[in-house]
């Protein structure tokens, strides 16, 4: 008999992705989604689909009861939200009510993995050094800030069995955030902001959803960050994705205050039309920060965690997947 996994935030872009490593480790998958999400691209997964009131610790314990999961994987959450409230309800409230819930299941749930971010640690500085496990929290972002409370309260839930995973950058198939670079240089344009020297990280979607399933049955209560082991300077992204691309571009370097600029007006006008900014002066100071690199040292050693993907490799299978998609 297939052991149950409960999947939240099954129809985003890492969803997919553990729906599709779930299977692979012969699971039985629900997969947890707004009654808005679109699905359509679930539509081939031998899947149940199940609908989460995350404010309702009540209505989740008889959901969870009724359904008596052996494993719980949570990745709902919001990236982008209209203030620092919003964030901590959906990514970190929401996240306390879920695992309370869980309590009711006592010994049949056997793990409670949740998909943090490096964010919750926050970047380094200055060039030298590397994020640990046991780095000083300072995130830099309501976002980030809202990760590290996540991580807190999933940790003062007593009598739970967790594993925390803080993933760098995320890409692969289906992402739409680092797409927008991708994008911009399938167009011939390659543009940076400022022109200091960074050390970035990131990690292939297929290697953080071996990562998620592998810590469903190792690392218990501990927390790990996950990169594909290396890190990039910033023009590396750049340079590999006109190379697999075959495109020559323009590049350019944008003045940082032009960009402050560009985010608070989109601030100001997000605020007036209550909606959350695809740029704000907080993400800007993420996405200049001087160094997201991080060691995964620890998952490997007690994970078993062992990418098969560098930023090359992933990103030859993530830009032909949008070719073959006309993203590109």
């Amino acid at each position: 008999m297939k052991e149950k996994v409960l999947i939240t935030g099954a129809s985003g872009f890492v969803g997919y992705h553990l729906i599709t490593e779930a299977l692979q480790n012969n699971l039985e998958v629900y997969a947890a989604v707004r009654k808005n999400s679109k699905t359509g691209h679930l539509k081939d997964f031998n899947i149940e689909y199940v609908y989460l009131d995350y404010s309702d610790v009540d209505a989740l314990k008889a959901e969870l009861s009724e359904k008596q999961y052996s494993y719980i994987i949570h990745g709902a959450g919001v990236t982008r939200a209209i203030s620092e409230t919003e964030y901590n309800k959906v990514n970190a409230e929401y996240t306390a009510n879920l695992a309370q819930a869980a309590l009711v299941l006592g010994d049949t749930l056997k793990k409670f993995v949740l998909i943090s971010s490096l964010a919750a640690i926050g970047p380094l500085k200055t060039l030298p050094g590397i994020i640990t496990e046991d780095s000083y929290p300072n995130p830099i972002t309501a976002y980030g800030r809202s990760k590290l409370l996540a991580e807190k309260m999933l940790k003062a839930v007593n009598g739970l069995n967790y594993t925390i995973l803080r993933p760098t950058a995320v890409y692969g198939p289906r992402d739409t955030g680092i797409f927008i670079f991708f994008k911009q240089v399938s167009n011939c344009l390659e543009p940076y902001i400022g022109n200091i020297e960074q050390k970035l990280s990131f990690i292939y979607v297929t290697d953080l959803a071996k990562a998620a399933v592998n810590a469903l049955h190792r690392g218990d209560r501990k927390t790990y960050n996950l990169s594909d082991g290396n890190f990039y300077d910033r023009h590396e992204l750049g340079t590999l994705t006109k190379t697999i691309l075959n495109v020559k571009t323009l590049k350019f370097h944008l003045w940082v205050n032009f960009v402050k600029l560009i985010a608070g007006i989109s601030e100001k006008v997000s605020s007036l039309r209550n909606t959350a900014p695809i740029l704000n002066l907080e993400k800007l100071e993420e996405l200049i920060a001087v160094n997201w690199s991080c060691s995964n040292e620890l998952a490997k050693q007690d994970l078993g965690f062992d990418p098969q993907y560098p930023l090359a490799e992933g990103l030859k299978e993530t830009l032909q997947w949008y070719k073959d998609n006309k993203w590109i």
